[in-house]
């Protein structure tokens, strides 16, 4: 076991957290918010101010073939690492600290160490990942997927960003990064030689709030399947000239479509189910609709998360046969286009038992709680290394401009995380 100090002994990690997210906020602001596009000018620069801070306590940085960040500090067996990490890219003009906070506070807890001349017992490594948000990339995970050799070769120059049309594969070259190799799936550290991933995140929505809790300890990482291209085809017709009869509906169908699977979302939750179901856009097309046409075509999405496979596997089942009834009533038919989407996650029981245990030493009060939205560490327990995220308690919700997390209450997870690196030896699996 490594003795690490007490709560009062943290302040100059926290001083230095807090100067490292205004030094984000300042150079990626895009009024209102921030926006870090993923591989562009944003996520280099916090990148960047992250390589910087770590270089000034005698870390080591290194990139693996994709451009994830690797900031490491050596502990007492060398070539054994115990990862904290998230990522760096932002919605646009979304929030500091979606993804930031948890590099932030890996950095933090490292500086510390090194000032009081604390060696842990592994090699205790910083990752900063790329490409976690898929507004950016339509494809889930980027950032841990590349970093553990399981990107699927194909979406390298399948995936286009949605901002430039270029291809996943070009933007990495752009940036002088080697996409062949991560084709191979080549990576900066094997599976061996991970020890443990941690992923501090603000909780992105308000249930530490309304509890009055600083943090909150995750059971697991809802998984999802996703149809983002989705589109209706009907018949444009005239509004007034065409009866009921022999419409062709696009919106009548698109409607109908949502709320059957908002009724089914409903009776799986009545009946104990985890689920959520959304259409996030859903439009007519702006040259072609008018207030006196029937629409002959939207453009629509859905994004269905739980933590529970079979109930991920019937819900897409319903949305099928929702799918087939609502084609023979409207005559109308549905294009899904690409399915994207991820497996849940659950975390490592002891290292979740590590992160109470920390916040029982400390007195920081907490409660389980499971994650709705997607993170990278559901691709580290994917491949079985040992798991853990930690929220942190954070106002207003997340991926809007709104995003406010107090430097206290990173200050608490820090202490919470430093703790279980200090007594990560003793777990079993």
């Amino acid at each position: 076991m490594t003795t690490f100090p007490d709560s009062t002994d943290f302040a100059p990690a926290v001083d230095l957290a807090r100067r490292l997210l205004d030094a984000l906020a300042l150079g990626t602001q895009a009024d209102p918010g921030v926006t870090r596009v993923a591989y562009g000018e944003g996520e280099c620069l916090a990148f960047q101010i992250v390589a910087e801070a770590g270089s000034a306590f005698g870390a080591e940085v290194r990139h693996d073939p994709a451009g994830n960040m690797f900031v490491t500090i050596p502990g007492r067996v060398r070539g054994r690492h115990v990862l904290i990490g998230s990522h760096m890219d932002s919605v646009p003009h979304g929030g500091n600290f979606d993804g930031a906070a948890g590099v932030i506070l890996g950095i933090a807890l490292q500086s510390m160490l090194v000032a009081r001349g604390i060696v842990p017992v592994h090699d205790l490594t910083v990752v900063a990942l790329r490409a976690e948000e898929s507004c950016w990339f339509p494809h889930s995970y980027i950032g841990s997927r590349t970093a553990l050799g399981k990107l699927a070769p194909e979406a390298l120059d399948r995936v286009r960003r949605s901002d430039t049309g270029m291809s996943l594969a070009a933007h990495m070259a752009a940036l002088g990064f080697v996409p062949d190799a991560v084709r191979a799936g080549r990576t900066l550290l094997s599976r061996e030689e991970i020890v443990a991933y941690i992923e501090p995140h603000i909780e992105q929505t308000s249930g530490l709030l309304n509890a009055g809790l600083p943090v909150g300890i995750v059971t697991g990482i809802r998984g999802s399947f996703r149809y983002r291209n989705m589109r209706c085809i009907g018949e444009y017709a005239h509004s007034g000239a065409t009866p009921r009869a022999d419409r062709r509906d696009a919106a009548l169908a698109a409607g109908r479509l949502i709320c059957a699977m908002d009724d089914y979302w409903q009776q799986a939750q009545e009946s104990g189910a985890d689920l959520t179901v959304t259409f996030g856009q859903v439009s007519t097309h702006p040259d072609r609709h008018s207030f006196s046409k029937v629409a002959g075509e939207v453009d629509l999405c859905i994004d269905v998360r739980s933590q529970d496979e079979a109930a991920l596997h019937a819900a897409e089942m319903a949305l099928m046969a929702n799918i087939r009834s609502i084609e023979a009533q409207t005559g109308a038919r549905f294009e899904l286009g690409e399915r994207t989407g991820s497996t849940p996650a659950l975390m490592s029981p002891p290292l979740m038992a590590l992160l109470r245990e920390g916040c029982a030493h400390y007195g920081i009060p907490t409660q389980d709680m499971p994650s709705g939205a997607g993170h990278d560490a559901a691709t580290f327990a994917e491949v079985g290394i040992p798991t853990a995220m930690i929220f942190i308690r954070n106002a207003h919700g997340s991926h809007n401009p709104d995003e406010m997390m107090e430097i206290d209450d990173l200050g608490r997870a820090i202490e919470v995380v430093a703790f279980a690196i200090a007594h990560i030896g003793q777990m079993h699996e």
